[in-house]
C-alpha cells in the first residue's frame, strides 16, 4: 500500500469516527430529554388532582391555582420546542412551590389524606425530575463540548448541529435562604 492511500484511509476513518460520535451524542441528548419529558408529563397529570383537592380550601390562593392550571395546559400542547418546555418547567416549578408553601397555612388541608398523598407523590416526581435534569444537563454538556471543540466542531458545522440549552434553576431560587425566617 502506498503512503497517500494509507493517509486517506486514516482520514476517512477519523471522519467516520467523528461523525458517529456526534450522532451518538445528539441521540443521547434526545433520548434523555424524552425521559425528562415523560417525567414532566407525570407531573402535569398530578397538577389537576392537586388543584382540585386544594381548591376547596384555598379560595385566597385562587390565582396560584389558576396559574398552575394555565401553565399545565400550555405545557401539554404538542410540538413545543425543547427551549419552551424548559422555560415552562421553570415556571411550573415555581407555581407548585408557591402552592406547597400556601398549603402550610391551612392546618385542615395539611391533615387531609388526599393532599398528603398528592404532596408525597409530587415530591417523588420532583426528585425524579431533578435526577433526569442532571442526566440531561450532563448529556447536553458533552454534546455542546463535542460541537464546539476541534476537530469535531468542523464536522458538527457540516451537519448543522446547534448548541442545546440546559435546564437551569429559576433566578428566584438562587437567593440565599433566610435562616432567621425559618425559626420565627
Amino acid at each position: 500500500m502506498s503512503m497517500p492511500f494509507i493517509i486517506l484511509l486514516i482520514l476517512a476513518l477519523l471522519l467516520v469516527l467523528m461523525y458517529n460520535s456526534l450522532v451518538a451524542k445528539k441521540n443521547q441528548v434526545e433520548n434523555i430529554f424524552a425521559s425528562v419529558d415523560t417525567i414532566l408529563k407525570k407531573r402535569y397529570d398530578l397538577i389537576p388532582n392537586l388543584v382540585a383537592t386544594v381548591s376547596r380550601y384555598m379560595e385566597h390562593e385562587k390565582s396560584l391555582l389558576e396559574e398552575a392550571t394555565k401553565l399545565r395546559s400550555e405545557a401539554t400542547k404538542p410540538n413545543l420546542s425543547d427551549a419552551h418546555k424548559i422555560a415552562l418547567d421553570a415556571k411550573i416549578t415555581s407555581a407548585l412551590d408557591s402552592i406547597m408553601v400556601a398549603v402550610e397555612d391551612y392546618p385542615e388541608l395539611k391533615a387531609n389524606e388526599n393532599v398528603m398523598h398528592l404532596q408525597h407523590t409530587l415530591h417523588e416526581v420532583e426528585e425524579q425530575i431533578s435526577a433526569a435534569r442532571r442526566a440531561y444537563n450532563q448529556s447536553v454538556t458533552d454534546y455542546n463540548n463535542a460541537i464546539e471543540m476541534i476537530p469535531t466542531n468542523f464536522m458538527a458545522s457540516l451537519m448543522s448541529y446547534q448548541k442545546k440549552q440546559v435546564f437551569e434553576i429559576v433566578e428566584g431560587e438562587r437567593k440565599n435562604v433566610d435562616v432567621k425566617e425559618l425559626f420565627s
